[in-house]
């Protein structure tokens, strides 16, 4: 059986950026929808390294978890305010991600999650070689990092950021080739990718296989792994709508079977309501349904 956690950004983000669910409620809230964890969004008003600087401020936190009989399956590293691909000096990108990488590890959290942290339509801006050299060059140096406190990198891929086609997923995985980065398998991204090219600058490149195929074609590389169900439209015309299961197009009594066999060095599975405009609401029903394809398919 999987261990499964949800995603705290849901709480914080988009619909609930005016009222957050506090931090506290959602821990208390989770347990008693029998969840093993929380993938921890780093930033305000959640913990995050600005607003717990200090090693025993964090430590406070890892036994506030602990009190709750919880854990914590990942991180999504703060890096949105910095640029990647325009810019000559990925420096102010890679001292961002140290300052995370060590939150992290003070956590006690096994994985830290990045992307592009900027849109497709950055290569207006930038040539591809350029744009994809400086990601990989930066990824590497960020994985080499990781390593160092025994944290693996995971690349979450969307229609919303750069290299956001199939092929590309599959040339910087190859080109970073470091032994601590993969990427992240969100069901819904990966089927607007696969299955409708989303946002992808012209040509644009699907799969005849769809989603099924581009699972298999990552076989061990997917290092961390969000469930969630796609409608097959965008959120705002940027990133993927994250639909409750049930309410959308995948398949997952095909898609799991053909992630177990991925070789992910873990067992969490995460669900992700980013952008859900009542989230916490259906939070409940999605831990439901994913309970249900963990006696199926964990």
């Amino acid at each position: 059986m999987k261990r499964i956690s949800i995603g705290s950004w849901a709480y914080t983000i988009g619909p609930y950026q005016k009222n957050p669910v506090p931090w506290e409620e959602v821990l208390v809230n989770l347990k008693e929808m029998q969840f093993d964890g929380v993938e921890l969004g780093g930033f305000p008003p959640h913990p995050n390294p600005d607003d717990l600087p200090h090693k025993e401020q964090r430590q406070a936190v890892v036994e506030g978890m602990r009190s709750h009989g919880l854990a914590f399956s990942g991180l999504a590293a703060n890096l949105w305010s910095q640029k990647l691909i325009n810019t000559e000096d990925t420096r102010p990108y890679i001292e961002e991600f140290r300052k995370n990488l060590d939150f992290c590890a003070d956590l006690g959290i096994a994985g830290i999650r990045v992307d592009t942290v900027q849109p497709p339509t950055i290569f207006s801006e930038v040539d591809y070689r350029t744009a994809f050299d400086r990601v990989v060059a930066t990824w590497r140096e960020c994985a080499r990092m990781a390593a160092d406190k025994g944290v693996y990198v995971t690349w979450e891929f969307e229609p919303g950021f750069a290299f956001n086609k199939p092929s590309d997923v599959l040339r910087v995985l190859e080109a970073v080739g470091h032994d601590s980065f993969g990427v992240q398998l969100d069901t819904c991204h990966a089927h607007m990718v696969a299955n409708y090219g989303a946002r992808q600058p012209e040509p644009k490149e699907t799969l005849p296989g769809g989603v099924l195929e581009l699972i298999r074609k990552l076989e061990g590389k997917i290092n961390h792994i969000h469930l969630i169900d796609s409608d097959g439209t965008l959120h705002d015309d940027e990133t993927s709508t994250h639909t409750p299961f049930g309410d959308g197009e995948l398949d997952f009594d095909v898609l799991l079977p053909a992630l177990n066999e991925c070789g992910v060095p873990h067992d969490w599975w995460t669900i992700d309501l980013c952008f859900w405009p009542d989230a916490w609401e259906v939070t409940r029903r999605c831990k439901e349904s994913v309970d249900e394809l963990n006696r199926k398919h964990g």
